[in-house]
């Protein structure tokens, strides 16, 4: 059910094809002027004043086992812990909102331009600060765990609004190293782990592959590369799917040596803090438990038949008895619409508009006020993402292409943005969102323009909207399980040793085999897809892709219900967005009547996939049926 909504008109330019770049103006007018010198001045007295607030309040200190035990009168122990709580946690929620908007300013230049070595420059700075927040952070952790917690929540009323967290806080702590080494790991973070990663993000944005399209030769980034995927001629998909996988490996030994390194690190990390597993941090940092993710799993393997189903459909409108791994993103159908980005604009914005107009406002500002970087080029870094600058105020960055795949994209991005604005009133504390929660918003913006372009646009675009949709849903499903797997698999071995570029490529090919399955053709895997996503590039999120999956099927499930019940959702769904920092995954499922841990709620979302994968095939044997007819 949706309401009739006048559309808003999104910014022209007056070159329409123009693609904007976003305005960090806003903030400071630079990284060489005096504001910008004198905020980020700010930041570090920020964390030196709550640096002096911990010393003096002994928080973490070596000796509070000693205090709690000697204090005789237990209430007294609460009250005065009250107000040194309240002021602590005011202080951090302060710092963290100061310091944040610094780092997502600083990070803006380098995502656009990695090649920008003052930013590079002030971000090394910045990591530093991150590096004493981060042992603050473990002393806290620490203090909270050695407190009655519960006490503290029965005595003030911004331990009740916090009280998830000190939840959390008290679990982390069982795992803590001791103070020294727990500030060693942190000391040696910007030099290890972070500087893998680094390297990682800044030599992958600079790879330029030498590329004949349309008579052309030049130098091209390898986004644009990967982009090429999505191209209609077929040689020029294997040309450049082949030039990609040289690159690659021309590449692979210093990438190869960064993940050693970072899932090394890990690895050694998680052992000395008594976990049982990098799986089982995850699922702590995503506020989640193994039997949810389990029933997951369940669902998703049960579902692969039916992505089968698609991928060979898909195949037989290519020629082709099996897709080879270039076909996957191939644009079929007849349909030869362009979607340039200020149509996209006009179209997401007319579509959010039929939700709510709090949606459509969000996404009218975010157009207005350049909040978007979408232009592809060198130095840029590949993919799209969105990230919260300040207050209500968001930023995203994205590669545009003139298809449907990029307007849903963008609408996903803006998921993120809106999602960012319900969680507006909350502190940094509160607002910390575990990933499988925070794609939900997105997923659901973007399933949104998706539902409504199919309704409204001729039966070859939606041939075309339909099958972007199953794409979007194949890798969400089918590749992000190959890619839990794979790393699963990396984890285990890592264990025991390095593995060589060649025994990660066969891990790879592995986890692809056991996921497409005999949908794609022997011998056309991607057995460089480690190098290509920097999701694994990370000491901090591993398993960065499990959560997707959540997203899109508790996303898709929370959608079926707006269907049944309409504007009386609205509501409901903005209060749960301002809530996936302070309850368990679980128990935010609950509210809406769904247990996470059974596999029967996984299969009614994947029902819903199913039903498109079906609509697919008719469609497909429709075409196959007029070009013989033909």
């Amino acid at each position: 059910m949706s309401r009739k909504s006048t559309p808003i008109r999104a910014k022209e330019t007056a070159n329409t094809s123009a693609l904007p770049h976003w305005d960090m103006r806003v903030v400071f007018p630079g990284l060489d002027s005096p504001l910008f010198a004198a905020g980020f001045q700010r930041a570090i007295e920020k964390v030196d004043v709550l640096e002096s607030l911990f010393d003096d309040n002994q928080i973490g200190g070596d000796n509070l086992r000693d205090r709690v035990r000697d204090n005789e009168v237990e209430g007294d122990l609460a009250q005065a812990t009250v107000g040194v709580f309240e002021g602590v946690l005011s202080q951090i929620n302060e710092t963290m909102e100061v310091v944040g908007e610094l780092s997502t300013y600083v990070s803006s230049f380098i995502a656009t331009n990695s090649r920008d070595t003052q930013a590079q420059a002030f971000m090394s700075r910045l990591q530093l600060q991150g590096v004493r927040l981060s042992k603050l952070g473990t002393r806290l952790t620490a203090w909270l765990g050695q407190l009655p917690v519960e006490q503290l929540i029965q005595r003030s009323a911004v331990a009740v609004d916090h009280a998830y967290a000190l939840e959390k806080a008290q679990l982390q702590a069982k795992h803590l190293l001791t103070k020294e080494a727990e500030e060693l790991a942190a000391d040696l973070s910007p030099s290890s782990g972070s500087s893998w990663a680094k390297l990682y993000n800044n030599f992958t944005s600079q790879l330029t592959i030498l590329f004949e399209l349309d008579g052309n030769q030049a130098e091209m980034p390898m986004s644009s590369i990967r982009n090429l995927a999505y191209h209609a001629d077929r040689s020029v998909r294997q040309q450049a799917f082949e030039a990609e996988l040289q690159t690659w490996e021309t590449a692979s030994v210093p990438l190869a040596a960064a993940l050693n390194s970072i899932k090394g690190e890990v690895n050694t990390l998680v052992r000395h803090r008594r976990w049982g597993s990098a799986l089982e941090t995850t699922l702590e940092q995503n506020n989640m438990d193994a039997a949810s993710l389990d029933a997951m799993m369940v669902a998703a393997r049960e579902s692969f038949p039916d992505f089968r189903r698609y991928f060979r459909a898909k195949a037989r409108l290519l020629g082709q008895d099996q897709l080879a791994w270039f076909d996957i993103f191939a644009p079929i159908g007849e349909s030869n619409r362009v979607w340039l980005y200020s149509g996209a604009a006009d179209f997401i914005t007319e579509n959010f508009a039929t939700f709510s107009p709090k949606m459509r406002d969000l996404a009218v500002r975010a157009f207005r006020e350049e909040w978007i970087d979408a232009e592809p080029r060198a130095g840029k870094r590949d993919g799209a993402f969105c990230m919260r600058l300040r207050k209500d105020e968001s930023r995203i960055l994205m590669n545009f292409k003139e298809t449907f795949n990029s307007v849903s994209t963008l609408a996903h991005e803006l998921g993120h943005a809106y999602h960012n604005l319900n969680l507006a009133g909350r502190t940094a504390t509160q607002r910390v969102t575990p990933m499988i929660l925070a794609e939900t918003a997105s997923i659901f913006c973007e399933t949104v323009v998706t539902k409504a372009a199919l309704s409204q646009v001729s039966p070859n675009e939606q041939f075309a909207i339909l099958e972007a949709s199953l794409q979007s849903s194949g890798q969400v499903v089918v590749d992000i399980t190959s890619r839990f797997l794979f790393e699963s698999a990396l984890f285990a071995q890592r264990q025991e040793r390095e593995l060589s570029v060649d025994e990660l490529c066969a891990l790879m090919i592995d986890a692809q085999e056991q996921t497409y399955g005999d949908a794609l053709q022997t011998g056309s895997m991607h057995p460089y897809m480690w190098a290509a996503k920097g999701h694994y590039y990370s000491t901090s999120r591993s398993f960065y892709n499990y959560p997707y999956m959540f997203g899109q099927l508790f996303a898709l499930g929370l959608y079926a219900r707006y269907q049944v019940e309409g504007e009386s959702f609205c509501t409901a769904y903005d209060d749960l967005l301002a809530s996936t920092g302070m309850w368990n995954a679980a128990d935010l499922a609950a509210r809406f009547d769904i247990d996470i841990r059974r596999p029967d709620f996984w299969r009614s979302s994947f029902d819903v996939i199913r039903a498109d994968i079906d609509r697919f095939e008719e469609l497909a044997a429709m075409r196959a049926a007029e070009r013989t007819a033909g």
